[in-house]
C-alpha cells in the first residue's frame, strides 16, 4: 500500500523540490500541498493523507500548533517537522506536540523515504543532526541536590573532605561520593574546572 504524503509549507522551491523527490517512487502517493494553516485544515475535511511534511513556519499560524490542531482533529495523521532550524526548544515542541518526527530540509529522498516508512511502522525519527542537537547538554544547567550544593560551597571556601566531613556531620566517603557526582553533573575532571564552571553559572 502507498503512503499518501501532503506537504505544508509557504516556500513553493520547497514543494517541489519534495515533489519531484517523490512523486515517482513506488511506496509514495503525492496528495499536494498547501501553503498555510488554513488551507491545510480546508484540506484535511475533504482528504486525510497518511503523513504531513509540516514546516515550522507558515504564514498564518506556527507549524507546531497546526501539528497540534491536526494531531487532536485527526489522530490518524501522522506529522513530520520539516524545517531548516535545529534548535533544541523548537524540536522538543513540535514532538510534545504530536509530531511523529523531525526532519532538515536538506534531506535526501532516501532520508525522505525511510522518515515515512518509519512513522508509519509507528516509529518515530529524527534526522541524525537533530538527534545529535537533542543530545547536548552543553547549554543545560546541571540539577543538583541541595546537599550537592552544601559541598560545593565549600569545596569553594577550600576546605577539604575531611574538614567537610566534620562541619556537615557526615562520613569522608559521604563527601567523596558528593564530590565525584557534582564532577560528573558539571562534566569536569577536576575541582578548580568545577569551582570555575560553577561561578560561571552562578551556583557560588
Amino acid at each position: 500500500m502507498k503512503i499518501k504524503v501532503f506537504v505544508v509549507d509557504d516556500h513553493y522551491m520547497v514543494i517541489e523540490g519534495i515533489r519531484s523527490l517523490l512523486q515517482n517512487e513506488n511506496d509514495i502517493e503525492w496528495m499536494g500541498h498547501a501553503t498555510n494553516g488554513t488551507s491545510c485544515l480546508a484540506f484535511l475535511k475533504q482528504q486525510l493523507p497518511d503523513i504531513i511534511l509540516m514546516d515550522i513556519n507558515l504564514p498564518d499560524v506556527s507549524g507546531i500548533e497546526l501539528c497540534k490542531q491536526v494531531r487532536q482533529q485527526y489522530p490518524s495523521v501522522l506529522v513530520l517537522g520539516l524545517s531548516t532550524f535545529n534548535q533544541q526548544p523548537i524540536i522538543r515542541n513540535i514532538l510534545e506536540n504530536g509530531a511523529s518526527g523531525y526532519i532538515l530540509k536538506n534531506a535526501t529522498k532516501e532520508e525522505l523515504l525511510e522518515a515515512a516508512k518509519a512513522v508509519m511502522a509507528g516509529k518515530s525519527y529524527l534526522s541524525f543532526d537533530v538527534a545529535l542537537s537533542l543530545h547536548k547538554t552543553d547549554n543545560e544547567l546541571p540539577i543538583i541536590t541541595r546537599r550537592e550544593k552544601e559541598i560545593l560551597l565549600l569545596i569553594a571556601d577550600g576546605l577539604t573532605n575531611t574538614e567537610m566531613a566534620a562541619k556537615l556531620f557526615i562520613s569522608i566517603p559521604t563527601v567523596n561520593t558528593h564530590r565525584k557526582s557534582l564532577l560528573n553533573k558539571f562534566r569536569v575532571n577536576n575541582t578548580a574546572s568545577l569551582i570555575k564552571l560553577a561561578a560561571k553559572h552562578h551556583f557560588i
